[in-house]
């Protein structure tokens, strides 16, 4: 925090003085409650930030529900369930149903404890259309390298010299 020195100038009246002092004051204040706007401003886009969050009813749209629960203790008002929301963005996923519009379904398998009644339980793993193009093609089975991948080692020649063949004998003094 930053201190303010008033300077006052000499030869002025004892009521000018305070009207000046006051008039810095408000300008002071003005200028506070400016830079308060903006940090309030600044709050509600940090609310914008998706998080994974729990509502009543469905997921928002940019959400992929991973749970459900039916809980009338907690959603009072009109539908009963309780979903888990995970924003989208991410790689795999593992949600209730069927996959949002931008992920590929590689496997699914009925958890009616995660995911209620709701189509069976329906749990599908899902990856994102845009991950695929980083990860190996699962059809070319544990390729390491192309075929150009320079030279390899000698079998049973590792990078460490091989151990003495025999152990030498101790030096005698």
């Amino acid at each position: 925090m930053s201190t303010m020195v008033l300077v006052v100038p000499k030869g002025r009246g004892r009521v000018t003085g305070w009207r000046e002092f006051l008039r810095v004051i408000l300008v002071i204040m003005s200028i506070m409650v400016g830079i308060g706007s903006d940090h309030a401003s600044s709050a509600e886009q940090a609310d914008e930030v998706k998080t994974i969050r729990k509502t009543c009813g469905s997921c928002p749209d940019g959400y992929a529900t991973t749970g459900v629960v039916d809980a009338p203790e907690v959603c009072k008002d009109g539908d009963s369930t309780l979903v888990q929301c995970v924003p989208l963005g991410a790689s795999m996923l593992a949600v209730c149903g069927p996959c949002p519009d931008t992920y590929t379904e590689i496997g699914r398998s009925n958890v009616p404890a995660r995911c209620g009644g709701k189509d069976g339980g329906l749990l599908s793993q899902c990856q994102s259309q845009q991950a695929g193009t980083t990860l190996p093609d699962p059809s070319q089975g544990g390729v390491v390298c192309p075929p150009n991948c320079g030279s390899m080692g000698v079998p049973g020649q590792g990078a460490t010299p091989p151990p003495p063949k025999f152990r030498p004998a101790p030096e005698t003094k």
